[in-house]
């Protein structure tokens, strides 16, 4: 197979699996754009040809940017091999790749003398604690997380995160906002 054709048969699958996913019929997803249901059907089946006069519509009403529709990633794309970046007591390998929309980051947070200030930013953190304990400061709040546990929290709550007792692991995730002031924060010095 060529790679042409091999990008056409991936984005029609693309196309067939999102509709369906969402729940939409091919007339649905007809009402939804300028296109008949049997040119949808075409399209999906490899009898009509592609072209961005069909797909800029399809993508728009599937929900996705039409470079997820195009993406063909290589198997070179499908391992991530992180490297530890440190920051004063705090250790973070991002796991996800840079242009992601959701960023995934390990770190590893050694105990302080004082702890982090709390800062504020757009966005929604998660994360899980793999090792240790941490200090959760949310607001007027302090949680305690231990290993094995997980908190998800609106970030324009006033936050900090630092480790208890000892060093603590932990994986987080959060959006592209929550990267900005994060790594933001790093660089200034702050475990947020």
């Amino acid at each position: 197979m060529t790679a042409l054709p091999a990008v056409e048969h991936l984005v029609r699958t693309r196309l067939r699996t999102l509709r369906r996913s969402l729940g939409l019929s091919l007339d649905e997803l007809a009402a939804r754009t300028s296109l008949s249901p049997s040119t949808i059907s075409r399209v999906e089946t490899g009898k009509r040809t592609i072209s961005l006069d069909i797909l800029l519509p399809l993508a728009r009403a599937l929900q996705v940017d039409l470079d997820a529709l195009l993406d063909v990633p290589g198997d070179e794309d499908v391992v991530i091999r992180p490297t530890p970046s440190c920051s004063g007591e705090r250790t973070t390998w991002l796991l996800s790749r840079p242009t992601d929309s959701t960023v995934a980051a390990k770190l590893r947070l050694l105990p302080t003398s004082t702890p982090p200030d709390p800062q504020v930013h757009p966005g929604h953190d998660w994360f899980f604690v793999t090792a240790g304990r941490v200090r959760l400061t949310l607001g007027e709040r302090e949680l305690t997380v231990e290993a094995g546990e997980a908190a998800e929290f609106a970030t324009m709550t006033p936050h900090a995160i630092a480790a208890v007792g000892g060093p603590a692991e932990l994986i987080m995730i959060f959006d592209r906002e929550g990267q900005r002031a994060h790594v933001h924060h790093e660089a200034a010095g702050f475990a947020s």
